[in-house]
């Protein structure tokens, strides 16, 4: 567990000054980094595919996936008031199902942590090029990785207050869409019965259960994020009950907030469910493109700004988490201990590390046709397999080791996290065969560098012998 020292900072036990966070933000800060990682209008970008794998019913798509997820946010909540520490999913996996576990969870959530910025910086770098097609997308790219990394190595609560500025214009943004979309309904009417976001748009036949569940598999993707509060454990004021508070309230707050946009624009939607399954070169444009015909270029480009900007930032919390997911693994001398090092509270080593591999995939991938879905198909599984382990943690420590410190609770302890990882499981499935070939292939790697740990281990004791 971790303690707190007299200056307001934080270690594993037995860690020195130069290993230990400074506990400085609160429960606002915690939800501004969540909601920043995720995005207020993170449907934006897959609206149009969603809509043509569920047949039009796309805003239940959002209501099964936030359900789904509340599974993940609920196990996070057990494990984090148990185990409050900086490494996360790291160190839930470590505690409850041993050092191995621990290693391979964490190793699994570096492609999330560490590459979904890149992902994140890539789509800023895309919004800038089309307002600006005299810069490339990689220079602009470039630029908002460098802005973003030096607000993190100023501090997390500096971090925090820029941040909250950015997501307050994407919730006003978020609003006026939300607020003109009313407005243009109640005038015009809809281009799609009132009840279609919910049953579908009957352009591909009758409703399909099927069809949903398979969108669902994408639709989790944009909560992907949520969980980076619990890496801020060892920084927060007031204990780790607020950690897990703010987990499930940012995943509850981002759910309304993508049922309600997305069912607006599935009003405004000209094009049918059928149209966009038949052409998917319009899927990705299909948000903007309603919004177009609907309401006009002027709230396209708003969008659109509040989109660069916001991706950049939603990198920022990204970058933020994966340093501190770095701290922990190097802290615990399962990745080098330089990682471990803190500056005045901030591990500025672990962040410049985080920035320069998030730069050079961003970079790379901004220079390359193909290079986001390159990005994407890496991350997904990781995260995915991450949240696995994180349900087998909260099974692991509460019914096997016990170790709860009162009596088990079988809907807690274990019919959630089962039901979880089952979820979980079935999106892996649901996954394209390159992201299940990249994920093998990464977890082959960490398995080859635990292996080498274990022996490096046990040469060490023979030695010492």
């Amino acid at each position: 567990m971790s303690q707190s020292g007299q200056n307001g900072t934080t270690a594993a036990p037995g860690d020195g000054e130069e290993h230990r966070l400074r506990r400085s933000l609160g429960f606002r800060d915690l939800v501004v980094y969540g909601l920043l990682f995720i995005a207020p209008m993170a449907p934006v970008g897959v609206f149009g595919t969603l809509d043509a794998k569920s047949h039009g019913a796309v805003a239940l798509v959002y209501i099964v996936a936030t359900i789904a997820m509340a599974f993940t946010a609920f196990s996070y909540a057990q494990m984090v008031r148990v185990v409050p520490q900086a490494g996360s999913v790291f160190a839930y996996a470590r505690a409850g199902l041993g050092n191995g576990a621990g290693f391979i969870a964490g190793w699994m959530a570096m492609l999330d942590y560490v590459l979904i910025p890149a992902v994140a910086y890539l789509f800023s770098g895309i919004a800038m090029e089309a307002l600006v097609p005299e810069v490339s997308r990689w220079v602009w790219t470039a630029i908002a990785v460098v802005v973003t990394t030096l607000l993190n190595l100023w501090g997390v609560r500096t971090a925090a207050r820029v941040g909250f500025l950015v997501l307050a214009m994407e919730i006003v943004v978020l609003v006026v869409f939300v607020v003109t979309a009313i407005v243009v309904l109640a005038q015009d009417g809809t281009e799609r019965d009132w009840l279609s976001p919910l049953s579908g748009d009957g352009t591909q036949g009758a409703f399909a259960l099927s069809a949903v569940v398979g969108a669902v598999s994408v639709a989790v993707l944009s909560y992907l994020g949520f969980d980076a509060i619990a890496t801020f454990a060892e920084e927060v004021t007031g204990g780790s009950a607020k950690v897990a508070r703010a987990l499930l309230f940012c995943l509850a707050l981002a759910g309304v907030l993508f049922v309600a946009q997305t069912y607006l624009v599935a009003l405004l939607e000209p094009v049918s469910s059928a149209q966009l399954a038949a052409e998917p070169e319009r899927q990705g444009s299909a948000f903007y493109d309603a919004v177009d015909a609907s309401v006009g270029t002027w709230l396209h480009d708003l969008v659109a700004v509040s989109k660069a900007i916001g991706a950049a930032f939603a990198a920022l919390a990204g970058q933020a988490a994966a340093g501190r997911l770095l701290f922990a693994m190097g802290r615990d001398r399962r990745l080098p201990g330089v990682l471990s090092r803190t500056d005045s509270g901030v591990p500025r080593v672990a962040l410049l590390v985080s920035a320069v591999i998030t730069m050079a995939a961003a970079v790379w991938a901004a220079r390359r046709d193909d290079g986001l879905d390159h990005l994407v198909s890496v991350v997904d599984v990781g995260a995915l397999t991450a949240f696995t382990l994180l349900h087998a943690s909260v099974v692991g420590w509460f019914v096997v080791r016990r170790r709860g410190g009162g009596a088990v609770s079988w809907w807690r302890h274990l019919l959630v996290p089962v039901l979880g990882a089952a979820i979980t499981i079935a999106v892996i499935v649901e996954a394209s065969g390159t992201a299940q070939v990249v994920g093998a292939i990464w977890l082959a790697v960490g398995l080859v560098v635990l292996a080498a740990q274990w022996g490096r281990r046990g040469d060490a004791k023979a030695a010492g012998a």
